[in-house]
């Protein structure tokens, strides 16, 4: 079955914010990612490495459709949603406002192309 252009736009899109978390590694932000990700407990380097290798993972599975990688996919984006929901609510920033629009897109498209994600193994 051949793969929908939105399918692998998204896929590629997380192996891009893969590849951009393990390239800014050394980097300070002004708001942590582990409070972003609502873990401020855990040390930021852990988390962005954790992040990074899951997106890799899970964007593996989204572009093979296969059933493992529509699910995660699933269950991160709604993860993603409440966290930047609360996110807004503490901050009142923008990039938060973006990644709420996003992960509401990466979940309505995923949900309309669930019958291409047919492969279990």
């Amino acid at each position: 079955m051949k793969r929908p252009l939105g399918i692998s736009v998204i896929g590629y899109f997380y192996i891009f914010g893969a590849i951009v978390l393990f390239l800014t590694l050394g980097t300070h932000q002004d708001i942590g990612f582990n409070e972003r990700f609502g873990i401020p407990f855990l040390p930021e380097l852990v988390v962005r490495i954790s992040v990074a290798l899951f997106s890799l993972i899970m964007a593996y599975g989204y572009l093979k459709l296969r059933k493992w990688g529509y699910w995660t996919m699933i269950l991160y984006s709604i993860i993603f949603l409440f966290i930047s929901i609360k996110q807004v609510t503490l901050y009142q920033n923008q990039p938060f406002i973006g990644n709420i629009i996003f992960s509401l897109l990466v979940i309505i498209y995923t949900l309309i192309k669930r019958h291409n994600f047919i492969i279990t193994v």
